[in-house]
C-alpha cells in the first residue's frame, strides 16, 4: 500500500479512537412509558443501520430501559424522506430523533459545513475532533431551528462512483456529478464537473440511466446500495469523510424526564462509540468489497460480477484538493455562511485543520 493510501484510508486503526470503554448508562427508573420515532439513515441497507442502528435503536433499547423506551425505528426511503427533509420534519416534530447527513441540510444550516468541507480533514479522526470542539457552538445555532446534536457518527471515506474510467480529477471536466450538497458543489466545479442535486434513494437509476455520470458518496456506502451494478469506476481520493449527527427536536428533548433524558443522552454516546469504530473498518472494507477482493471484504458485499476498477488517488489531486479548499471552498463557505464563520473557523477549526479563512 502507498504512502498516499496510508495517509488516507490506512487509518483504520482503532488505536486512533483508544477512548476508554464507556460503562453501560444505568436504565432510567420505572414511571410513564416512552415512545421514540427515529428516521436515521439515508438506506435500510448500508451497514450504519443493518450493524448499530437496528441492534441499538430498535432491538436492545427497550431492554436497557428497564421497558420504559419503545421505538419506531425507519431509514429515509422508507419514509419518502430525502437529506434536507429531515431537519425539517424534526423541527415539526413529526418525529423525535433523526440521523442527519450534513452536507444535506447545510442549505438550511450553512454553519453545519464547518465540520467537513471537502478538502479538509485527512482522516476520520481529524473530523471528530472538529466536531467535537464545534458542538456547543452548532447547538446553539440549531436552537433557532428548535433541533439539537446529541451525538455524532461517520460514513466512510466520500469518493467517486464513475460510470466511465476516472484515473485523476482532470478525468471530471464536463461530467455531471451527483452531490450531497455544501463544500462538495464548491470543489466539483472548481475541477470542471457540473454537481447535481439528486435525493439518495434517487442516485441508483440516474447512474443506471445516464442523468449523470459520477456520484460521490462513502466506498461502503455505495458498496451496501448495490451502485456496483450501474458504475464500473472507483477513484479513492477521500473528498470528505461523510460526519453525520444525530439530532433531536428540542421541544421533545426538553419536555423528556430528567432521568429518561439522561439516560437517551448517555445510551446516543453508546451508538456514536459503536458507529465510529464500524466508520473506521468500512473505507477499506467498501473499496475491497466493490473490486471483487473476497479476502479484503469482511463487512460488505463482495462483487463478484463485473468487480469494480478502482484506481487510488494520484498524489496530484491530493495536492490539488487541498488548495481548492484554501482558494474555492473556504472561501465560499464563508460567503454562504457570513463573516462570522470565518471567524469561527479560524478560532476553533483552524488548530485542528491546519487551514486558515483569509479574507478575499
Amino acid at each position: 500500500m502507498s504512502t498516499l493510501v496510508s495517509r488516507f484510508v490506512g487509518l483504520l486503526s482503532l488505536a486512533l479512537f483508544a477512548a476508554p470503554s464507556q460503562a453501560q448508562t444505568p436504565p432510567p427508573p420505572a414511571g410513564a412509558p416512552v415512545a421514540i420515532q427515529m428516521v436515521t439513515q439515508l438506506s435500510p441497507s448500508i451497514p450504519q443501520y443493518t450493524r448499530v442502528d437496528i441492534p441499538m435503536l430498535r432491538e436492545q433499547i427497550g431492554a436497557r430501559s428497564g421497558g420504559r423506551i419503545t421505538t419506531t425505528l425507519a431509514s429515509w426511503p422508507e419514509r419518502n424522506l430525502t437529506g434536507p427533509d429531515l431537519i425539517r420534519v424534526l423541527r415539526a416534530g413529526q418525529i423525535d430523533l433523526a440521523g442527519m447527513a450534513l452536507p444535506t441540510v447545510a442549505g438550511d444550516v450553512p454553519l453545519l459545513d464547518i465540520i467537513d468541507m471537502s478538502g479538509q480533514n485527512t482522516s476520520h479522526e481529524q473530523g471528530r475532533k472538529i466536531a467535537e470542539a464545534m458542538l456547543p457552538i452548532l447547538n446553539q445555532e440549531l436552537e433557532r431551528f428548535g433541533v439539537k446534536i446529541v451525538a455524532f457518527y461517520p460514513f466512510p471515506a466520500q469518493v467517486l462512483f464513475c460510470r466511465d474510467p476516472v484515473t485523476s480529477l482532470a478525468d471530471l471536466k464536463g461530467r455531471r456529478v451527483r452531490t450531497p450538497g455544501g463544500s462538495q458543489n464548491d470543489f466539483i466545479q472548481s475541477v470542471g464537473g457540473q454537481p447535481v442535486a439528486i435525493g439518495f434513494p434517487e442516485v441508483y437509476s440516474a447512474l443506471e440511466r445516464g442523468v449523470v455520470d459520477c456520484a460521490v458518496t462513502g466506498t461502503a456506502t455505495g458498496n451496501g446500495a448495490r451502485w456496483y451494478e450501474v458504475t464500473r469506476h472507483l477513484y479513492t481520493l477521500p473528498i470528505q469523510w461523510g460526519i453525520a449527527a444525530y439530532a433531536v427536536n428540542l421541544a421533545w428533548w426538553n419536555r423528556l424526564d430528567a432521568p429518561v433524558r439522561d439516560f437517551l443522552q448517555g445510551y446516543m454516546k453508546e451508538v456514536e462509540e459503536a458507529q465510529w469504530k464500524l466508520g473506521l473498518e468500512l473505507t477499506e472494507d467498501g473499496i475491497q468489497c466493490n473490486s471483487g477482493n473476497a479476502a479484503g471484504c469482511k463487512i460488505g458485499h463482495v462483487v463478484t460480477n463485473r468487480p469494480m476498477v478502482v484506481t487510488r488517488a494520484t498524489p496530484a489531486d491530493v495536492a490539488l484538493l487541498r488548495e481548492a479548499l484554501t482558494k474555492v471552498v473556504l472561501p465560499a463557505f464563508v460567503k454562504r455562511c457570513g463573516a462570522r464563520c470565518g471567524e469561527i473557523y479560524n478560532r476553533v477549526v483552524s488548530p485542528i485543520s491546519g487551514v486558515s479563512y483569509v479574507a478575499q
